[in-house]
């Protein structure tokens, strides 16, 4: 006799809702997919926060911080997304890339949210040192304006 096949109602990844066989109301489950998958891809936010926004636009997605209160309570770390009537949530993986509004740039998850700071310009030094001071601040300005780095 064979054996039963356990079946994750959630994927791995991001536990997006799959359906089962026999499923009553499967629309339910296939728009919370489509709800998590929007947010998911490509995801943007617009800045970081303790708890929502008082009148929050549909499509606005934030990264909850931590310690957060009210409809966000336990979501820290979250990506939390509006609707338009309610609040979808999305846990992190390791290597998510989300970009910040607020600040025109990148922030990955790896082991927690990491952020990166623009390396100050160099200053002093001799002759050839002004060279390696134009060369480094061109690098910064071509990370910035690529996104990795926040723009001075």
């Amino acid at each position: 006799m064979t054996e039963p096949i356990a079946f994750d109602p959630r994927s791995a990844r991001h536990a997006l809702p799959l359906l089962v066989a026999g499923q009553a109301q499967k629309e339910f489950f296939v728009n919370e997919a489509f709800a998590r998958i929007d947010v998911l891809l490509h995801p943007a936010i617009e800045g970081e926060a303790t708890e929502p926004p008082g009148s929050p636009s549909p499509g606005e997605c934030w990264l909850v911080a931590a310690q957060a209160s009210g409809a966000w309570a336990g979501r820290d770390n979250e990506l939390a997304s509006w609707d338009g009537s309610q609040w979808t949530y999305c846990a992190p993986c390791e290597g998510m890339l989300l970009f910040d509004r607020s600040t025109s740039a990148r922030i990955v998850f790896s082991g927690g949210w990491q952020r990166v700071s623009r390396p100050a310009t160099p200053a002093d030094g001799t002759v050839v040192d002004v060279e390696a001071r134009a060369a480094i601040s061109a690098i910064s300005d071509m990370l910035a304006t690529l996104g990795l780095i926040p723009p001075s």
